[in-house]
């Protein structure tokens, strides 16, 4: 049975149906799930993982990367680009450092290993950011536009300094760098020519197969540079967003294809080398480094909320949401580990900070400083003519979009 790869996939597939069904009944995002999943079968059922299992998975990655860079809305990052672009950077920067500097020189981590810890604890998951907005009523209106432009500078910083910190500096990279520069030019005319010319409800589906050999293609030019595939994967999916944005039909498809399928393999994967001994014996560590994320990204976010004067309410609902971690997280300590940077006791470490650091903000965020959204300005914010969310009703100073305008 081990070697009858139909009843491998029937085994991973049934632990990824049954995340569905958890997910949905108690309200848990299914990646959390899915890791939970893994980390059972790993450590009490011998699951393993095989050479077409670790491509599904590399898989997933990389479109779930693509498609967390095409729910961005380019025109909501260009209004809100100085905040963003500032938050953004403190959002990514401090937590990297503190971090980084706390594996070294408290852990005792060697230097690479420290690195990892820095860019696996830096992250901010738009995965579940992302649906917290849409639970929350906040992803139409411009708070929630600000929040996920900030995530996509402070994910696009944990992504490059993964490239860049890891990468061979080669014939190879300047090659990969140079491809993927000429590829994210015409890569939304090319979109739209292939959707316009050949219409978008064509059986064989040509527009998604395009945009997977433009991801294969540069994940293989990234990898062959020793870079991470992940990276071009972002950059992509933030220059087709504005494509996504007018055919929401080809977003749908390519998440039906991903969830349903790939992003399962993804997150079993990475709870699968989760070990149970490693997390109890490393649970002061867990503790210190959660601490030190949400410490670190306190110090940097908080104060630039107030100085782009968002009010308190929102500015400590920004900063716990800022401090969530999932998806890059995940991608970065896996990363470290097939790569040999880390060991299994250090990626335990890492993946159950980053899964708590999933959890834990969100529930303060969500049950403390939770933004009240008026039914008539969801309606407005949907209808696109959004209204600011003022500091205080009649307030007579300008609201905090208008400043940052």
């Amino acid at each position: 049975m081990e070697n009858n790869v139909w009843f491998v996939a029937a085994s991973w597939m049934a632990l990824a149906l049954v995340a569905s069904l958890v997910s949905i009944r108690f309200g848990i995002s299914v990646a959390l799930v899915e890791i939970g999943m893994g980390v059972l079968a790993g450590n009490f059922l011998g699951f393993q993982t095989t050479p077409w299992i670790d491509f599904l998975a590399s898989l997933g990655a990389g479109i779930l990367t693509f498609l967390a860079g095409a729910e961005i809305d380019p025109d909501s990052l260009r209004r809100h680009l100085r905040p963003s672009l500032v938050i953004g950077i403190a959002s990514f920067l401090l937590p990297f450092v503190a971090a980084w500097a706390f594996a070294h020189w408290v852990l005792g981590w060697a230097w690479p290993q420290a690195q990892i810890a820095g860019i696996a604890l830096s992250t901010t998951s738009v995965a579940v950011v992302y649906a917290v907005m849409v639970e929350s009523g906040l992803a139409s209106t411009d708070l929630g536009k600000l929040i996920l432009a900030v995530c996509f500078i402070t994910d696009f910083g944990t992504v490059l300094a993964l490239g860049v910190l890891f990468a061979n500096f080669n014939g190879w990279l300047a090659l990969f760098v140079a491809v993927t520069a000429v590829t994210l030019y015409f890569l939304p005319r090319l979109t739209r020519w292939l959707i316009g010319t050949l219409g978008a409800s064509a059986v064989s589906e040509p527009e998604v197969k395009f945009l997977f050999l433009v991801l294969f293609g540069l994940g293989g030019l990234a990898t062959t540079a020793r870079s991470e595939a992940v990276l071009p994967a972002y950059l992509v999916g933030l220059v087709v967003a504005g494509v996504f944005l007018r055919d929401r039909v080809l977003v749908h498809r390519m998440r039906s294809i991903a969830f349903a399928l790939l992003t399962p393999f993804y997150f079993i994967k990475a709870g699968l080398y989760v070990s149970l001994p490693a997390m109890v014996a490393g649970v002061g560590v867990i503790g210190a480094l959660l601490v030190v994320k949400i410490v670190a990204k306190f110090v940097g976010v908080r104060p630039l909320t107030r100085a782009f004067r968002l009010p308190a309410r929102e500015g400590n609902y920004v900063t716990l949401l800022m401090s969530t971690g999932l998806t890059f997280g995940t991608i970065s300590a896996l990363f470290g580990l097939t790569n040999g940077i880390i060991d299994q006791a250090q990626y335990t470490v890492l993946v159950t900070v980053v899964i708590l650091s999933a959890v834990v903000p969100t529930l303060l965020a969500q049950a403390l400083f939770r933004p009240e959204v008026p039914l008539a300005e969801r309606e407005a914010a949907a209808a696109g003519s959004v209204r600011p969310l003022s500091r205080a009703a009649g307030a007579s100073e300008l609201s905090w979009e208008e400043e940052v305008r």
